[in-house]
């Protein structure tokens, strides 16, 4: 009995301590998924100076994890009163002024023992290509000052800079493929690794004064001014982007009524897809005040011209198809007005003006293109009043411009970027992936914080749910065997007691 005792209490010693030594190993060797202490966060800023309006992105990620993916995601998006900071050309002390609300609710967002390391930056896009076209010292000015306004609060300010058409399609592009997790994604085996079975998206983007597309091909790129190239996590990604300055949406519906207004000889306008019955009246001045549209010089600038809605569906599409020159020649692909173009190949999401354009109408569940086109031709047949029935709640602009905007979309995207019925399923249009916001901010942030790295992660960082689960059980197990190894100890002694007697 004795004996036997022993030996059980030999077991149970050796398989606690054995049971407690790969216990802390596994503890100690393999980081746990949630440390005791919370993981530092990092923060970082972007705004988006686009052509009509200014946005500040407020992003934020694991400091120890900043090579990884899947890991930045948004906090907040604040968008800024008043026009974009190209429209402050005359007084660009204002474009300054107006980022300042947004920049006092990042500071009570960043903590403020993290805002002088935080990274923030300001990109400028089209409606900046469009004024440092007209007038670059203007585009200077407007620059030094919202620079000079940053530079006045705790930031690490890493400067404002227009960006090019290029950048601004190809870090669109990056945007959306991290969120989709289509460069690199955690496997089923535990490490990080590049989705073999998934396709990278292209991205679709439609702003007010210029519109990007980008993509990869399924043939290689023949003009290098169209041609991007990425190596992100070890993969290379050959890619055709392009962006058409002047044909994003607020310019394009400029470049309309100029066109109508010079096909009319007089300073009476009918305009085929404002509602029947719509009318406004504006300046020649106002009308020409963009380097996109050219005034005729006979145009006298006080002159008042009147415009009025004919509600013409046919004629609408007419009028906004002659803003493209839509032949390629023989010669090699294209999209419009010359430019090269490989066929659309893959899947695309659609962002920013392509979404809300038919957003407005319900138009971005995947509906088919026939039930598209029928519902804008109804759209375009529909009077003022009927507009206004259909949606109460509508600015007047909105009401005015539903049906040229997703006319003009449609058109853009089936005869300039050259879908048709069978690739149009392959367009998603989305306005956010996770909670983040599609656009070329959080691309441009990844790509100047070096945190899509060239090469893939070395190792993983964090610890397999399956290992953590194991460790507890082993810790339920060691606490098991300790109680056997109590009761068996009391047991001997019992045992040693009846023995002597």
């Amino acid at each position: 009995m004795s004996q036997r005792l022993l030996g059980a209490v030999s077991w149970a010693s050796a398989a606690v301590l054995g049971l407690l030594t790969v216990t802390v190993l596994v503890l100690v060797l393999i980081p746990a998924k949630d440390a005791v202490l919370p993981a530092r966060i990092k923060y970082g800023l972007v705004f988006d100076a686009g052509s009509t309006h200014t946005s500040l992105y407020i992003y934020r990620w694991p400091a120890d994890k900043e090579n990884g993916t899947g890991i930045v995601s948004q906090v907040e998006a604040c968008s800024v009163s008043g026009p974009g900071i190209s429209s402050y050309a005359d007084e660009p002390a204002g474009a300054g002024a107006s980022l300042k609300p947004c920049l006092d609710k990042a500071m009570k967002i960043v903590p403020a023992e993290q805002q002088r390391e935080t990274p923030t930056y300001l990109g400028a896009t089209a409606g900046m290509r469009l004024l440092r076209e007209e007038n670059g010292t203007k585009a200077q000015q407007v620059l030094a000052e919202v620079s000079k306004a940053i530079g006045e609060y705790p930031v690490h300010f890493r400067g404002a800079r227009i960006l090019t058409g290029s950048e601004e399609g190809s870090f669109g592009w990056i945007t959306v493929n991290y969120l989709l997790e289509t460069l690199l994604k955690f496997s089923f085996a535990e490490q990080w690794e590049h989705p073999q079975d998934t396709e990278v998206l292209g991205a679709l983007d439609l702003g007010g004064a210029s519109t990007q597309i980008t993509f990869q091909p399924g043939v290689p790129v023949q003009d290098r001014n169209t041609s991007v190239f990425f190596r992100l996590y070890g993969t290379n990604y050959s890619l055709y982007s392009h962006s058409y300055l002047c044909y994003g949406q607020s310019q394009a519906l400029k470049m309309l009524l100029a066109a109508l207004h010079q096909a009319s000889s007089s300073a009476q306008i009918s305009h085929p897809c404002y509602p029947r019955g719509y009318r406004e009246n504006l300046t020649v001045a106002e009308l020409y005040d963009s380097p996109c549209v050219r005034a005729p010089s006979s145009a006298s600038p006080g002159l008042v011209l009147t415009v009025t809605g004919t509600g013409e569906p046919g004629a609408c599409g007419t009028a906004i198809q002659s803003l493209f020159n839509f032949s390629c020649g023989a010669e090699r692909p294209c999209g419009f007005n010359g430019v090269y173009q490989p066929p659309v190949r893959g899947q695309f999401f659609a962002f920013s003006g392509f979404y809300h354009s038919l957003h407005f109408l319900n138009l971005t569940g995947g509906q088919s293109l026939s039930l598209v086109n029928d519902t804008i031709r109804q759209i375009c047949s529909s009077s003022w009043k009927q507009v206004q029935e259909l949606f109460p709640m509508a600015s007047r602009t909105q009401l005015r411009d539903a049906c040229t905007a997703s006319s003009y979309t449609l058109t853009l995207l089936l005869q300039g970027y050259k879908f048709n019925t069978t690739t149009w399923p392959n367009i998603h249009f989305t306005q956010q992936v996770a909670d983040t916001d599609v656009g070329w901010t959080l691309g441009y942030m990844l790509n100047l914080t070096n945190m899509i790295p060239s090469e893939p992660p070395a190792a993983v960082t964090e610890l397999p749910r399956s290992s953590w689960i194991a460790a507890s059980v082993l810790l339920a197990i060691m606490l098991i065997l300790t109680f056997c190894l109590l009761t068996a100890t009391r047991c001997q002694r019992n045992s040693s007691g009846y023995e002597q007697l």
